[in-house]
């Protein structure tokens, strides 16, 4: 007997084709990764780059709904490749997305300092930073204001441990994160023989963000205030106007760490002995004697 074939109802197109161009997002966004965490190229391309992986997830997400109403409307195939090309892109929106809704919610200044009114200054960085970069020099009052009303508990730090141990602090703290140090000298003590003021410590350094790697410079003073010291920090962007609250953020944690190595380096000033009061002798009572009869 002849067999019937039951013609297979073919896949949606716009399915197949949402989830080509949502797989072939992830790759190209992942170039953009390398691309600027090794250095290859500047800082334009590469946001074009991972701009267009991007706008590809976009569309795949668009063609992929698109091709939901036609499989429910007339049944065919491809079910599973929209889907599937829904979820790839949703996953690689999902993090600017979250950054995009952070920088609606914060001013749009990217470099945060301590001290606006005496910003440490960059001096090593300003040689690193290319014409296209953002300028060294701090924007001035209007993001001061700006600052204050977005992070008011970015401000100086005071400790009690001297200088020289602050310093060493941040210097830990700055190892610690894996930052590359790029010009750092020590406090130094005035030295009234020589005609030399006291000397601030000072420490520039490269960090990196997180999943990009883009650059992000910083700038650590610590200037003695009597026994004491005060670290003022500056941490800015390298390029864009808005930072995505990163810069205040990596502020407050170096900030923390800092003070904690601190404490942990200052000398303890050891108990001072209570004396113990002598108690003068006792006097023995002397025997009454009898009177004579």
């Amino acid at each position: 007997m002849p067999v019937r074939r039951i013609a297979e109802e073919p896949a949606s197109r716009l399915a197949i084709w949402a989830r080509r161009i949502a797989s072939f997002s992830l790759p190209v966004a992942l170039l953009a990764v390398v691309i600027a965490r090794a250095g290859l190229l500047e800082i334009v391309p590469v946001l074009a780059t991972f701009a267009a992986s991007l706008v590809m997830a976009v569309i795949a997400i668009l063609l992929a709904l698109a091709s939901l109403i036609g499989i429910w409307r007339h049944g065919t195939e491809g079910l599973g490749a929209a889907l599937s090309a829904i979820l790839i892109g949703v996953a690689l929106l999902a993090y600017p997305s979250y950054l995009a809704v952070r920088a609606a919610r914060l001013p749009e200044i990217s470099d945060i300092t301590t001290d606006p009114i005496d910003p440490p200054r960059y001096e090593r960085i300003a040689q690193l930073r290319s014409r296209e970069a953002n300028p060294i020099a701090y924007a001035g009052l209007y993001a001061a204001q700006q600052q204050k009303a977005a992070y008011p508990d970015v401000v100086p730090l005071e400790t009690d441990a001297s200088a020289q141990a602050t310093y060493d602090a941040a210097k830990a703290a700055i190892a610690k994160r894996h930052w590359q140090v790029v010009n750092d000298r020590p406090p130094m003590p005035p030295q009234p023989q020589q005609g030399l003021p006291a000397r601030d410590g000072y420490i520039e350094a490269v960090a990196r963000t997180l999943i990009m790697g883009f650059r992000d410079d910083v700038a650590v003073r610590i200037r003695a205030v009597g026994d004491g010291a005060r670290v003022d920090v500056r941490s800015s962007s390298r390029y864009g106007r808005a930072d995505f609250g990163t810069n205040a953020k990596r502020i407050r944690a170096l900030l923390d760490d800092v003070e904690d190595l601190a404490d942990e380096e200052k000398p303890e000033v050891p108990e001072r002995p209570v004396p113990k009061v002598k108690q003068p002798p006792q006097q023995q009572a002397k025997p009454t004697q009898k009177p004579k009869r």
